[in-house]
């Protein structure tokens, strides 16, 4: 017998519909697969974005603790590639490229040792005068101003003032606490210096080794462009350092000849601080390098100083529109103003290295790339060399206006 409800009445057993998949559309595709549970594929991908955001952060703090050090090896393999062509001449001769290398670097460091030297004890000769002399020079001080202000200053009432100042007090503490931040950049300093010595040394000694390591994880074809765009690299590096030495030379002379027509004591050595200060370093280089024959000049007579200042600051001017951009544009093979903004986003870049590296940088990127641009015969056109040309034919602009002026008839002439 077919089973009855209670009520008698036999019970009927309705099938569930079956489940339809919308078409075009997976079990898969939502957030929740078919049953409540999560798809297989989300916590891999929540896996592997959180892996992909670590090592993102890993990279970026990395990066920003090495970036110092990556600026001392850029500036260690720009000093290698300065010093290449004189290594590789006397490796030529037979000479070991690492003893080559080390007689390189061994003379320059005597020369800078030699400078920093003599530069030092005159320094000091001069330091020492103005502290002798500075008494003297108060005096002279206060009897101009006493006589054309008419006042009645006396030299103990001004030194009484300054020793008993909250200002002198202040920056004796100041000074005195920052001797220790001194000392520590002083070290720093060394250790960069040591650093960039070392890895240029590197560079320069083992530069065949490493341009076949570099060459051996490349195709024959890359190869070829590495080594180039080396060859490339050198050429104009040694160009770019033969440019500034050659303005350097000229700054220096120029300067030398106004301090020695003035009396101005050390005028050969400051002629040279002049010329290497104001072009082998950026920026702040040509101030550095007006202040000291300034300062000289000062113990000699104050107007000196002031003859010094605007023939620092129109020897400036001269070199950079006239000198720098002709020297550049030769050894380096750029436009001036290609160099000049090499420069400012070089220095946005990087700062002063940025600026020091910029324009052989764009030299050797520009020259690499020459090689791969196509260029065509230009035109004879009036139009290249600047000339507008005329269209012969049609009227003039000041024809069509006058055509166009009320009471004008079509002859030219005005109505009546």
């Amino acid at each position: 017998m077919a089973p009855t409800a209670e009520d008698g009445e036999p019970s009927v057993r309705q099938a569930a519909p079956p489940v339809t998949t919308p078409p075009g559309r997976s079990p898969l595709a939502g957030a929740v697969a078919p049953g409540g549970r999560m798809p297989r594929w989300l916590p891999r991908a929540m896996v592997l974005a959180l892996a992909l955001i670590a090592a993102f952060q890993l990279g970026s703090w990395a990066f920003h603790q090495l970036t110092g050090l990556l600026i001392n090896i850029l500036i260690a393999f720009f000093l290698a590639l300065a010093v290449e062509p004189a290594v590789s001449r006397m490796a030529a001769r037979g000479i070991r490229r690492g003893l080559a290398t080390f007689l390189v670097f061994f003379g320059l460091t005597v020369v800078i040792a030699g400078f920093v030297t003599l530069l030092g004890s005159m320094l000091a000769g001069q330091i020492i005068k103005m502290v002798e002399g500075f008494p003297e020079y108060l005096d002279s001080l206060i009897n101009w101003t006493n006589q054309t202000f008419h006042t009645e200053l006396k030299r103990v009432d001004i030194q009484e003032g300054l020793l008993h100042s909250d200002w002198l007090r202040k920056y004796v503490q100041n000074s005195a606490a920052g001797v220790l931040d001194v000392s520590t950049q002083v070290l720093g300093g060394l250790f960069q210096l040591l650093t960039v010595g070392l890895f240029s040394f590197y560079f320069a000694a083992d530069g065949p080794r490493l341009r076949r390591g570099l060459c051996s994880v490349l195709p024959p074809a890359r190869q070829a462009e590495v080594l180039r765009a080396w060859e490339i690299a050198v050429d104009k590096t040694g160009g770019y350092l033969y440019s500034r030495g050659l303005m350097a030379l000229i700054s220096g002379v120029a300067h030398y000849i106004l301090l020695e027509i003035m009396g101005v004591p050390y005028a050969p050595v400051l002629g040279v601080w002049v010329g290497l200060v104001s072009q082998f370093i950026p920026t702040i280089g040509t101030y550095l390098a007006g202040a000291l024959p300034m300062l000289i000049a000062f113990t000699v007579d104050p107007w000196y100083a002031v003859w010094v200042l605007g023939f620092v600051v129109i020897y400036q001017q001269f070199e950079n529109y006239m000198l720098q951009p002709k020297l550049t544009a030769k050894t380096v093979d750029i436009h001036p103003a290609v160099a000049f903004g090499s420069v400012i986003a070089g220095t946005a870049l990087l700062g002063a290295v940025g600026a020091l590296i910029a324009i052989p940088a764009v030299a050797t990127l520009q020259a690499f790339l020459g090689a791969y641009v196509k260029r065509y015969a230009v035109t004879d056109d009036p139009r290249v060399h600047g000339h507008r040309s005329r269209t012969p034919s049609g009227p003039g602009a000041l024809t069509r206006a006058r055509r166009l002026l009320p009471g004008r008839r079509p002859g030219g002439r005005a109505g009546a």
